[in-house]
């Protein structure tokens, strides 16, 4: 356990260039509080003793805005930088070299049993507000957008953004990609516009009226209301 504070600590001066020295960090940084709570959680939970280890855990979220499940894995030298709003899965795995900012999720999608939290691996950067949601594998040294929504595994080296994520980079050089070649909105306008013209040509079929709209029809236009008539008070001049 001390061993991986001590690896916490250092991991907490490398990242945040804020950090003076380890002592001011063991004091003050809320995201090693988090994770020295969460091994003592993670063997309580280990002994079975699984309502304790909850308690542990929801003790260290009301003092940190960070809640683990008391299962998950962490390895030591994990930096979770501020850390308010984090949360961490019962079958997330975190392998050290990692820094989680404020705001991350890496929680499971429905209510499957087994693995269904993601596996961090080495030296991955996981940014502000970024949900990493399922029981993939986000590959070593992979950066995170924030605000990001991963649904699906990220291949090592790899940067991803937007919703859902894809991946804009690797190794710091634009990939050659399918995904990128393919916009999801403009892909589904297409398919509503086939099938509207399929109905079209099928009430066409029908009714032997051929569908075509005016350019009024598109776009209509308010048509301006007429003056109002002036009441006799109205046209009489106002005396000065």
């Amino acid at each position: 356990m001390f061993k991986r504070l001590r690896a916490d600590l250092e991991a907490a001066k490398r990242n945040d260039p804020a950090a003076r020295n380890k002592f001011e960090i063991f004091l003050t940084y809320s995201g090693v509080h988090a994770l020295s709570m969460h091994r003592f959680a993670n063997r309580l939970y280990k002994m079975h003793l699984k309502l304790l280890a909850r308690m542990v855990s929801q003790f260290a979220k009301f003092l940190t805005g960070i809640e683990i499940h008391p299962a998950a894995k962490i390895e030591g030298g994990v930096f979770i930088d501020h850390g308010t709003g984090v949360v961490i899965g019962e079958t997330a795995e975190v392998a050290s070299g990692v820094v989680i900012y404020q705001g991350v999720t890496l929680g499971g999608t429905g209510k499957d049993k087994g693995k269904r939290h993601p596996t961090i691996q080495k030296d991955v950067v996981i940014s502000s507000g970024a949900k990493v949601l399922g029981g993939f594998t986000v590959g070593e040294g992979a950066r995170i957008g924030a605000g990001a929504v991963v649904l699906k595994e990220v291949p090592p080296h790899a940067t991803v953004v937007g919703v859902p994520a894809r991946v804009v980079r690797i190794r710091g050089e634009k990939p050659d990609l399918q995904q990128e070649k393919c916009d999801p909105n403009a892909e589904e306008i297409r398919v509503l516009k086939c099938r509207l013209h399929k109905l079209e040509e099928a009430l066409e079929k029908l009714t032997g009226e051929k569908f075509e709209c005016e350019k009024e029809e598109l776009f209509p236009v308010a048509e301006p209301e007429p003056p109002q008539p002036l009441s006799a008070e109205e046209e009489q001049p106002k005396e000065t």
